[in-house]
């Protein structure tokens, strides 16, 4: 059985390392004033990727914490994937220059979707990750405040020859600390078994990454579990090394 990579989670308000609760940004706790310092803590552990997410950027349209962004790839060795207001070829550029080794595209993928397959072709299936969110089996968009009619087959339908991975977020899992989707990853990772498929949302305990790696998930995000301490860091690098 392939092992599965952990990736922890930042997400950024006004510069600030932030969790919202299914993606409600009047629900916000703040976390930490110095993001470079929790993915620091983060690569000291021994995790080599990070999930970094402008909220702010994500609201506005497009990116408003590249400084950030830039800070992190600088000062670590953390392999970064960026999202969040990537709305324009030059804010995809902006990203990969300033560090990114994904930049994550969420909503554009729904909106304008022949423009999203034109940069998978010129900057590769390897450079961008596609987000596929969803409120039951339909995607949600900007900022996860609107629900569309398409499910996430005929998304990932749509796609699937470019693509080499995707984030899937269950967003009534989000931030809820009950566990992750565990029928919607089975059901993509049997449909797409050639997919890197990326889990999130509702992982709050060790057994919950077990239950995931058996499924076949390539990659999972863990986020408000870290900072909760649900899981501490401590017990991750121990699961990682076992």
């Amino acid at each position: 059985m392939k092992k599965i990579n952990i990736i922890p989670a930042i997400d950024i308000q006004n510069g600030q390392c932030v969790r919202l609760v299914q993606g409600d940004y009047s629900d916000c706790t703040i976390y930490h004033s110095k993001p470079v310092e929790v993915a620091r803590a983060f690569e000291e552990a021994g995790l080599e990727r990070l999930h970094l997410v402008d909220l702010d950027g994500a609201k506005s349209g497009s990116i408003q914490n590249l400084a950030v962004l830039k800070d992190i790839c600088q000062n670590t060795s953390l392999k970064v994937d960026f999202s969040g207001g990537v709305k324009s070829e030059k804010d995809l550029v902006n990203a990969l220059e300033g560090g990114a080794s994904y930049v994550g595209i969420g909503s554009l993928a729904i909106q304008q979707p022949a423009l999203v397959k034109e940069w998978l072709h010129k900057y590769g299936g390897d450079k961008i990750i596609v987000s596929a969110d969803v409120w039951g089996d339909k995607i949600a968009i900007m900022g996860w405040t609107e629900q569309t009619n398409e499910t996430i087959y005929q998304f990932i339908d749509y796609y699937i020859d470019d693509l080499q991975y995707v984030i899937s977020t269950d967003i009534s899992k989000d931030g809820m600390l009950n566990g992750p989707s565990l029928n919607l990853y089975r059901n993509l990772k049997e449909k797409y078994k050639q997919l890197h498929l990326i889990a999130s949302g509702g992982v709050s305990r060790l057994e919950d990454l077990d239950e995931l790696e058996k499924i076949g998930v390539s990659e999972v995000i863990v986020g408000k579990a870290i900072y909760e301490k649900r899981i501490t860091l401590n017990q991750l690098k121990s699961w990682i090394n076992r």
